[in-house]
């Protein structure tokens, strides 16, 4: 077999599933350096919208309305779910050893 046959044939369909992954798993990462980041007030500066900058908002009123850190916490869950939920689905659907 040719070179490029074997690359095109084995390798890159064997390789697509870790990388898709990866990436998936990247983004989750990133979406929680983000948060944390802004959270420390290092991250995105206000007035700019971040989960983080919510949660360091909500600091000041946790006791008399704790939904202010709630539902930005939740959503940066939810998030970082979905994203790693998402690269699962894409190496079962792109993963060669399950197609018959």
């Amino acid at each position: 077999m040719r070179d490029s046959r074997v690359i095109f044939k084995h390798l890159l369909p064997n390789a697509l599933s870790p990388v898709i992954v990866w990436a998936t798993l990247e983004i989750g990462y990133a979406i929680i350096y983000e948060s944390s980041l802004s959270f420390l007030g290092v991250g995105i500066q206000p007035p700019a919208a971040s989960w983080g900058n919510m949660l360091t908002n909500a600091q000041q009123y946790i006791w008399v309305a704790p939904w202010l850190a709630i539902w930005p916490g939740v959503m940066i869950f939810i998030t970082v779910l979905a994203v790693n939920w998402v690269g699962d689905g894409l190496r079962d659907a792109l993963d060669p050893r399950l197609k018959h």
